[in-house]
């Protein structure tokens, strides 16, 4: 995801840890060109910083990068919520108050203090990179919690093949490419990828919904690329068709010309866009007078909270996700229960505060099962982490060899719950891989403007479970 800024970007600088406190202050600045203000260290460095000794009670830094930027600025919140709590649930550490930017104290993992220092991205890879330079070669942080958008990851996970001696764990971005080609051993991402996401929605169109033509309206780079890679691949496979596909430049603020120019003799739109992308496109397809929850499906970003504000119309609209939205289970609801009593005004519901709070949790396992220790080029942590096969609120998930996630996905409903519009939890696909049930691979063309072609064969596994 990338885009310019539309509104002041904030730049949150971490402060020192004193003794045992990890201390974590947000700082407003604006830079001139309206994106977010960012230092790349000069000099590069392989190295480990100085508290990756291994010594007992040494300090461990972790830095958190998003986006405070560009179109989805939005999810800021929910990615700083969702780390943050997961340290005050399995760290110990205290907030200061409700909101997600307020500081948290004494975080301490394997007897080791947690400092945090944030970086800030417009969702551009360039920027998301000088970040993670800042926090890396100057900050000198030792773990790297982010990006959040698939343009970035795609270039951070690259980074890190500079930086071998830094851990890196995938924030939200969701392009294929990240973990299948790029290759990174020190890149972790415990979250899956767009295409995962998907798993099960084309099915759903297809046999549920009875639609065989589909269009698809999505933002023009490569998270949504590999969304509609993986609805592709399964609705086609079935027997249905894609007639079209158009993608908008990231920025653009009016959808109405785009969404006029989508084709009618279809029977429905599947729509691949973010934060206040999606708003702009759903209202444009309101006042051209379509009923966003009865002609549409969404990708994984459409699904959140944050598009509530388009109103009643969406209720009925289905999506894919990599999180049970409305979910029931005990593990769901307990987490759902919990941040919401530290951070009442971050969505428990969105993709943003999830993985970002996953992320942080395997962060902790990974520290928990090696006491701490950073020595030797962080060689046993990333190892940990590897073997890793946390439980988190979203299941129970595991690492392949790409030391990317093997993991449900869910087929979710906007509904009208009490008044206020929320989520349930349509179908539960288990143990879905980034090879899609065998659709996709290493050599396989990566997703594109016009890749995969829309082409019959064999359905993933999971479709004939609907």
């Amino acid at each position: 995801m990338h885009g310019r800024s539309r509104r002041a970007p904030r730049r949150l600088l971490s402060l020192g840890a004193i003794a045992v406190l990890v201390a974590v202050a947000s700082g407003c600045g604006t830079a001139g060109t309206g994106t977010p203000t960012a230092t790349a260290s000069g000099a590069a460095t392989s190295s480990a910083t100085a508290t990756s000794s291994g010594t007992p009670g040494a300090v461990i830094k972790i830095g958190i990068l998003t986006t405070c930027g560009g179109p989805f600025a939005t999810f800021e919140a929910e990615s700083f919520a969702g780390a943050k709590y997961a340290l005050i649930k399995y760290a110990g550490a205290t907030a200061s108050g409700t909101g997600p930017q307020d500081q948290i104290t004494g975080a301490v993992v394997a007897g080791h203090p947690i400092q945090i220092s944030f970086g800030c991205s417009d969702a551009t890879p360039d920027v998301a990179v000088k970040e993670a330079r800042r926090l890396v070669e100057s900050e000198k942080v030792d773990i790297l919690l982010g990006p959040l958008s698939g343009d970035e990851g795609v270039a951070i996970a690259n980074y890190a093949k500079s930086q071998p001696n830094v851990t890196f764990i995938n924030g939200t971005s969701g392009a294929q490419t990240t973990t299948m080609t790029v290759g990174a051993t020190n890149f972790f991402r415990f979250g899956g990828d767009g295409a995962q996401w998907m798993a099960g929605l084309g099915t759903y169109a297809y046999k549920t919904l009875g639609w065989k033509k589909v269009a698809i309206l999505g933002e023009d780079y490569s998270y949504p690329y590999t969304q509609a890679a993986g609805f592709v691949a399964e609705f086609c496979s079935l027997g249905g068709n894609v007639t079209q596909r158009t993608w908008v430049p990231l920025g653009v603020t009016d959808y109405s010309s785009y969404v006029a120019q989508l084709p009618r003799d279809v029977d429905g739109i599947l729509l691949l866009t973010g934060g206040t992308d999606t708003i702009a496109a759903e209202k444009s397809y309101q006042q051209l007078g379509h009923t966003p929850g009865k002609e549409m499906l969404g990708g994984s970003s459409v699904m959140d909270p944050t598009s509530f504000t388009v109103g009643d119309s969406l209720v009925g609209l289905v999506g894919g996700s990599p999180v049970p939205l409305g979910g029931t289970t005990a593990d769901w609801t307990t987490y759902a229960t919990g941040i919401a009593a530290v951070y009442p005004d971050a969505p428990a519901d969105s993709l943003f505060t999830v993985l970002y709070y996953d992320g942080m949790q395997a962060i902790i396992e990974g520290l928990t099962k090696v006491n701490g220790d950073l020595s030797d080029g962080q060689k046993a942590l990333q190892a940990a982490l590897t073997a890793l096969t946390p439980t988190f609120p979203n299941g129970t998930i595991k690492l392949d060899a790409n030391r990317n996630s093997v993991q449900p996905a869910f087929v979710v409903q906007i509904q009208k719950n009490g008044g206020n519009l929320g989520f349930t939890v349509l179908k539960t696909i288990p143990d879905v891989d980034q090879t899609f049930g065998g659709l996709f691979s290493a050599t396989s063309k990566a997703p594109s403007r016009t890749d995969p072609a829309c082409t019959g064969g064999t359905p993933p596994p999971w479709s004939s479970s609907f």
